[in-house]
């Protein structure tokens, strides 16, 4: 693993499992990060065999004898592999596909990149193009687009269309800058470079369909101001990553720049396509000695080889703000990523062997974004992921879990579980931390709804065809709606019967509360389930209360409820007709419930005042109508007409 560097001097590299975790964890329990289980198997790196990785396709390429002998290409996304052979033209520098994987560019010398058709019908001819910058040394090159490439020189960048019918390439744009060293971050179409002689002024360029825009420079804060002018900041200390929808610069600061704080930091420059380049977050490392970083999930990950553990931040959370940055520290413990075994390969007529265990935090590591990790000699390519379920017994805070749960993609069972947890024994919550889970689940689901509801108005007013980038609101994970909790956690906890009735009903009607509270309908489901909750118990002067004073809202479903309580509690059969009166659209059913009880004279009253005020109500509309029309149609009477008729 990459990112070293020395303890400040005088001081010591800090011992394991400084920054209030512990070391690394000898087996898989507590272990929140692991490897992915269906890695790329390639072949591994030898003086034969040269490996690349392509971080915009997420492919490994494998090139023997510089390609003479064979190339394969295998990805994480296409599981399906390719395999050609080239001409051995020299040392392959660098190989990658368009988006598409349609053409490759191969790189042998610092002069010029060379090209070859993956078309079909198209003839295998190599092509190719040349820097245009007189005495200028390629560094690298980035495919923007299936049929567009960027090359950045150590004189700046230059910005092409590849037209593969004609075998050539057309120059778009090009600037003139000095380099020392350039990232590319794919999923924002950004390219990052290094400038003046310290390294340390970052420019950054954006790519969109043929485009180039230049954004706002930017300075990062080196640690101690540098005695010499040299290059002061490394390509392996810098990271870009797109951490909850917004673009990031990540610097690996192994010396904090305060007095007082001994441990590296990693420091996170919030990088807009508008507007300058901020300092916005620093996560506090309180170690020092060799790093690599990760993104999962939205979660910034600090891998640290000396210990072989790794610590997970998320920004999202609060921190301490200190008027301009926020300063968080690590969500859990350090742990070491789940142990891994990979299998070995032997002969065909050996019929099994024991997989070994993999060499965790290994130093033939290579780390990409967001969460590739490489390991070159061994030949795999793993995804990191995080698993949550060890996060719930290491984050003990109810509140700070859930809002670290609502965050992460597959969060919707785990919090399920977790809400089933704190309502049972061992583990039971009080009341007042249920509470908080519930008001911030039904906040979640009350964003969904209303983003719903603006999305739904807009459609209906027809504004949706003027706005082409209207998008439905995707409904994540995080939207724990009334049916989920219901399913699978209040039907579950009142059938249990473990706990005493008054903490299970106290615990129904806070769900309630919390609904009401950010104005979310209460579905009758969870309404009956609190009367049959209550009929249980014979709590029958407290349904009456609830229904008297309405804490139980009326609805057709929950009068029918009470109707089949009349067996049970006599009063049940009024409260029902009471609540379907208030409802006043309940007309029919209150006339079966009379006839059924064979009261036809109280059937007959009934239709005939529901009768007579629907007739009030239609005449009253009738005369004020017609008030308002003469009222209109002769001025010059008003007064006599308001004296006459109100």
């Amino acid at each position: 693993m990459s990112r070293e560097a020395p303890p400040p001097p005088g001081e010591e590299a800090a011992p394991e499992g400084a920054g209030g975790g512990e070391g690394g964890d000898g087996g898989g329990d507590g272990c929140y990060l692991a490897l992915c289980a269906r890695p790329v198997h390639f072949e591994k790196a030898n003086p034969v065999n040269c490996v690349f990785f392509d971080e915009a396709n997420k492919q490994v390429f494998a090139v023997r004898s510089g390609g003479a002998t064979g190339v394969v290409v295998k990805g994480l996304e296409d599981r399906n592999s390719i395999s050609f052979r080239m001409e051995d033209k020299g040392e392959v520098k660098c190989i990658k596909f368009s988006l598409g994987n349609k053409i490759l560019a191969v790189q042998r010398t610092s002069k010029s990149v060379d090209f070859l058709n993956f078309i079909p019908d198209s003839p295998q001819i190599e092509y190719t193009q040349e820097c245009k910058m007189k005495n200028a040394n390629i560094l690298g090159f980035c495919w923007t687009s299936s049929t567009e490439i960027v090359f950045i020189t150590d004189q700046g960048i230059e910005f092409y269309q590849v037209l593969p019918e004609k075998r050539s390439l057309k120059l778009l744009k090009n600037q003139s800058i000095n380099v020392n060293w350039y990232m590319y971050c794919p999923e924002s179409s950004v390219i990052l470079l290094s400038t003046t002689v310290l390294g340390n002024v970052l420019q950054p360029f954006y790519f969109k369909s043929g485009t180039m825009s230049k954004l706002s420079k930017f300075e990062i804060e080196l640690p101690v101001a540098p005695k010499s002018s040299k290059l002061s900041l490394s390509e392996r200390d810098i990271a870009m990553a797109t951490i909850y929808g917004q673009l990031y610069v990540l610097y690996l600061r192994h010396h904090s720049r305060t007095s007082n704080s001994t441990g590296a930091e990693v420091v996170l420059y919030h990088l807009p396509r508008e507007g300058p380049c901020k300092k916005t977050h620093i996560l506090k490392l309180n170690r020092t000695g060799k790093f690599a970083l990760n993104v999962v999930d939205n979660l910034v990950v600090v891998h640290h080889q000396d210990t072989e553990t790794s610590v997970i931040f998320d920004i999202k959370l609060r921190g301490d703000f200190d008027g301009s940055t926020t300063i968080h520290q690590f969500v859990l413990p350090p742990r070491s990523i789940q142990p891994y075994q990979v299998p070995v390969a032997v002969p065909a007529s050996v019929t099994s062997q024991s997989p070994v265990p993999c060499k965790l935090y290994s130093s033939s590591w290579i780390v990409f974004q967001p969460d590739i990790i490489i390991s070159a000699s061994e030949g795999y390519l793993w995804n990191l992921q995080v698993k949550l379920e060890p996060v719930v017994k290491l984050l003990l805070d109810k509140g700070r879990l859930m809002d670290f749960l609502l965050q992460r993609k597959e969060c919707k069972m785990v919090i399920l579980a977790v809400c089933s947890q704190m309502l049972s024994e061992p583990e039971r919550g009080s009341l007042s931390v249920i509470a908080t889970v519930f008001d911030k689940l039904n906040h979640e689901y009350k964003k969904y709804l209303e983003a719903e509801q603006s999305y739904t108005m807009v459609v209906e007013a027809g504004q949706s065809r003027s706005n082409p980038l209207l998008k439905r609101p995707v409904r994540t994970q995080a939207v724990i709606d009334q049916s989920d909790m219901y399913t699978h956690v209040l039907s579950v906890f009142t059938e249990k019967k473990e706990a005493p009735h008054k903490f299970t009903i106290a615990v129904l009607m806070e769900y309630i509360r919390s609904l009401n509270q950010f104005q979310i309908a209460v579905q009758h489901y969870l309404y009956e389930l609190v009367i049959k909750t209550l009929v249980q118990h014979n709590l029958f002067y407290t349904l009456h209360q609830f229904l008297q004073y309405h804490v139980l809202s009326d609805s057709k479903p929950l009068a029918c409820l009470l109707l089949s309580l009349e067996s049970i509690y006599p009063p049940a059969h009024q409260l029902s007709l009471d609540m379907l009166k208030r409802l006043s659209t309940a007309n029919d059913e209150i006339v079966e419930v009379l006839l059924s009880k064979h009261q036809v004279l109280a059937a007959l009253r009934f239709i005939r005042d529901s009768l007579s005020k629907e007739i009030s109500d239609y005449g009253e509309t009738q005369v004020s109508h017609q008030v308002s029309t003469v009222k209109n149609t002769s001025p010059s009477s008003n007064k006599y007409l308001e004296n006459k008729l109100l």
